[in-house]
């Protein structure tokens, strides 16, 4: 499945509550976010892409660096930067601030890739995590319509392409906590995420 997807990481989120540091840099278990997150897609993609508006931030990780192609921050915005840049016909999308991401669960999602299938979804009890899924290139255009609309929301687009969920039972199969979907927004995220640490396997 390498050759079919490209891995793309969403790096243009700063913590607001960390002072501006970027959300990508924060530390894990003494690991940035970032680190963990690249470990992962080594493993899966051969081609690997950062969005980000702060390249030099990023030039020690063998990666390829991108930028947004329209100047509004929002997750849509670097969705449409990822697809861009990428050489595959489908792209998995992970923000930069999820350290507990499974490879196991990605594969899933990889799994599920066919001809007639523009996006392929997590959704769980809390919905869909639109951040943590596969992209097809066929959504580029649809994409940028939104955008030139400026309308910034994700699920704004999907009626308008052929989207496949993948239920939260099947995603507990590999990742039974979903912890591939915990994000650190505030210090009380990142507190839980070290003690999460302690207590995993």
């Amino acid at each position: 499945m390498k050759s079919l997807c490209t891995g793309v990481i969403l790096a243009g989120g700063v913590a607001s509550r960390y002072s501006g540091e970027v959300k990508a840099f924060l530390p894990v278990g003494g690991k940035k976010n970032l680190d963990r997150i690249y470990q992962v897609f080594t493993e899966l993609f051969d081609e690997i892409i950062l969005v980000t508006n702060n390249p030099i931030a990023y030039i020690d990780w063998d990666l390829i660096i991108g930028t947004d192609l329209y100047p509004v921050r929002s997750s849509l915005t670097g969705l449409h930067a990822g697809l861009f840049y990428a050489s595959n016909p489908y792209v998995f999308f992970s923000a930069s601030d999820t350290p507990f991401l499974k490879g196991k669960l990605v594969r899933i999602l990889l799994n599920k890739i066919d001809n007639h299938t523009d996006v392929i979804i997590p959704e769980t009890s809390n919905g869909l995590e639109p951040l943590c899924a596969i992209y097809s290139r066929r959504c580029f255009q649809s994409i940028e319509h939104h955008l030139l609309k400026k309308d910034f929301k994700i699920r704004n687009f999907f009626k308008k392409v052929h989207m496949k969920t993948v239920p939260e039972t099947q995603l507990r199969q590999q990742d039974p906590n979903l912890l591939s979907f915990f994000n650190i927004n505030t210090p009380e995220d990142l507190k839980i995420a070290d003690q999460i640490l302690k207590e995993e396997p």
